[in-house]
């Protein structure tokens, strides 16, 4: 006989024994351990294409219809909760550390289902539904990467799902489907891309939709490809929207695309383009709850994503964070078990309502090293940041980091020669040419940063036009995940392990994964990047005047990283960092105003 959904075990309260309570006291109450089962056949689960009409209009003059393939128990009796990834990529790159695709039978009944999450939860009794974004697989429409078109195509299934909007058996069709077999409870998730339209969808504020769970995730795409004005060399929009259209999508959308490179301009200019994909604006809207999961050494999807989220939520928005030392590195990947099981809790939580607890447990868990890992109340850890001033020493270039200002008219300069950031912080008691540095003395005690760091700058340009580029440094000896490795800090192992059920073409065995480790003596714990024409706005460079000061203040990345005692913490400053930006096409010599340049850190513990 198969056991009952929900499996109620009593929790064992304070050890073995008997609670003693104090006399006329009430004895403590201990919250059950309650989760969702795997009764259900996954063998036999109702698997099953629905196109739902999104209410756009393509290029063509049709309507645009996503197609969202589910699979869902068909043994339940009444209605299941969703949990939805919504992609552009199921039948391009593919999704997770084996790029798996989307399978299709001879009649086009869906078989494989990327990831895990039907394996697993489907015989708990939810349905997975994975969508294929506008213009890609099997929707219609155009790629508009992170617009409103693709946002609108994912909410609308979420609107399906709740009765609100028309679903149908073809593309073309007028037969219509139903979601009866859904609560209208629905949980989104996803990596990169899919975590992003998972934001986006959120900062709707669209009913139904319960927990969100952005791995990885932008929330701002000009974040993605601008960094205060300086250009990122990671391609543009159009380019990556003709990575993952389909054919109907590269037939008819080179409108979208031309328009999207209208918007994307090499000036660094934050355009209405870039603002009707920035989701920050509108996350005052959110109610569903955010678990967010980040590599704070992420060099794709980098963290100046994650700061800015979390403080753009409101405060009702109940929250959970997980940052890793790896990279862009899906959790499934870098902590499989604790994942799967927090996953669980926190599905049965707020999509089953099933009350265990999670939502009082700590609110941030960090890596702090290599599978070391610590809960905190919330996160950011470090409420108030602390400034730091940079002083000149007895080398030129070279200095020290601390809290006392330096001498007024204290300046130090260098040159644009378009070189990197890993020779920038090699040699830190030389001198160079095409950077500056300033260390702290060796810790007494260990530092915690947690949070993200700000910088201002004044300085003077040769040129009418100039990059900055400002990074923390750990110096000292450490082992740590080898993020810049090709794993970004995981190894891919020959074996395999089982999460879930399997199906004839849908395996729920995965290849293993390790900690990828490396030893160094320093570390770069947060990037920033600025062109200096964007001291005023972002949404207008200005032409700069050789020999003019100006000062600018920019972000660098969040991180959460401990810099260990005996170790020193640094900031080095240059110009275009070849390794992430593109110059601003000279070669300008900067002098930076060192009595008027900052440092805000914040910091757990004091320098």
């Amino acid at each position: 006989m198969r056991r009952s959904l929900l499996t109620v075990v009593a929790a064992v309260v304070a050890g073995l024994g008997t609670l003693a309570a104090p006399v006329a006291a009430q004895p403590a109450v201990a919250r059950a351990v309650v989760r969702s089962e795997p009764v259900y056949s996954y063998a036999n689960a109702v698997r099953e294409t629905v196109w739902v009409d999104t209410g756009l209009t393509s290029p063509t003059g049709a309507r645009v219809r996503v197609a969202a393939d589910i699979v869902r128990p068909s043994e339940a009796t009444g209605p299941v909760p969703v949990i939805m990834d919504a992609s552009p990529y199921y039948t391009s790159l593919g999704r997770g550390n084996e790029s798996q695709q989307k399978t299709y039978d001879s009649q086009g009944k869906p078989v494989q289902f990327p990831l895990f999450y039907d394996n697993y939860f489907v015989p708990r009794g939810y349905a997975t539904v994975l969508v294929d974004l506008s213009g890609t697989a099997r929707s219609t429409g155009c790629v508009d990467v992170g617009g409103p078109s693709e946002v609108t195509s994912a909410k609308a299934v979420v609107d399906w799902l709740n009765g609100r909007a028309t679903g149908y058996t073809s593309v073309t069709g007028s037969t219509t489907a139903s979601a009866a077999w859904s609560t209208g409870a629905v949980g989104m998730i996803g990596k990169s891309w899919d975590g992003t339209i998972a934001n986006g969808v959120a900062a709707t504020g669209v009913d139904g939709l319960k927990t969100i769970v952005p791995i990885g995730a932008i929330n701002s795409w000009y974040d993605y490809y601008r960094a205060h004005g300086a250009t990122f060399l990671n391609g543009s929009p159009s380019s990556l929207a003709g990575r993952v259209e389909n054919a109907g999508g590269a037939a008819a959308c080179g409108a979208v695309k031309s328009a999207l490179d209208n918007g994307s301009l090499s000036s660094g200019d934050r355009t209405a383009m870039w603002r009707e994909r920035d989701y920050l604006p509108s996350a005052a809207n959110v109610k569903a709850s955010v678990f967010v999961v980040h590599g704070v050494n992420d060099l794709n999807v980098k963290t100046i994503n994650l700061g800015q989220w979390l403080t753009a939520l409101p405060s009702t928005v109940e929250r959970k964070v997980w940052l890793t030392q790896a990279g862009h590195v899906d959790p499934f990947d870098f902590r499989r078990a604790v994942w799967v099981d927090t996953l669980h809790r926190w599905f049965d939580h707020y999509l089953l309502g099933i009350d265990n607890g999670i939502e009082d447990e700590p609110r941030s868990t960090v890596e702090q090293r290599p599978d070391g890992w610590r809960d905190d109340p919330s996160w950011p850890v470090a409420r108030t940041p602390t400034t730091l001033r940079l002083r000149p020493g007895g080398t030129a270039g070279v200095g020290t980091l601390g809290t006392a200002a330096p001498p007024a008219g204290t300046t130090a300069s260098f040159t644009d020669n378009r070189t990197s950031e890993y020779t920038w912080i090699a040699n830190p008691t030389s001198t160079s040419s095409a950077r500056v540095v300033y260390r702290t003395a060796a810790l007494a005690n260990d530092v915690r940063i947690s949070g993200t760091p700000t910088i201002t700058l004044t300085a003077t340009s040769t040129s009418t036009a100039a990059r900055l580029t400002a990074i923390l440094v750990d110096y000292g000896p450490a082992t740590i995940r080898d993020y810049r490795g090709g794993g970004e800090g995981i190894q891919t192992l020959g074996t395999r392990s089982c999460w879930g059920e399997s199906a004839p073409g849908d395996s729920a065995c995965f290849l293993d994964t390790a900690t990828a480790t490396t030893s160094v003596t320093r570390n770069i714990v947060s990037r920033g990047w600025a062109d200096l024409g964007h001291y005023a706005s972002l949404d207008s460079r200005r032409t700069l005047t050789p020999g003019t000061p100006y000062t600018i203040t920019f972000s660098l990345a969040g991180t959460d990283q401990v810099i260990r005692a005996g170790h020193r913490l640094a900031v080095v400053i240059g110009s275009t960092d070849s390794v992430f930006i593109g110059s601003a096409g000279n070669y300008p010599k900067l002098t930076l105003d060192l009595s008027k340049a900052s440092l805000r850190v914040p910091l757990v513990g004091s320098l």
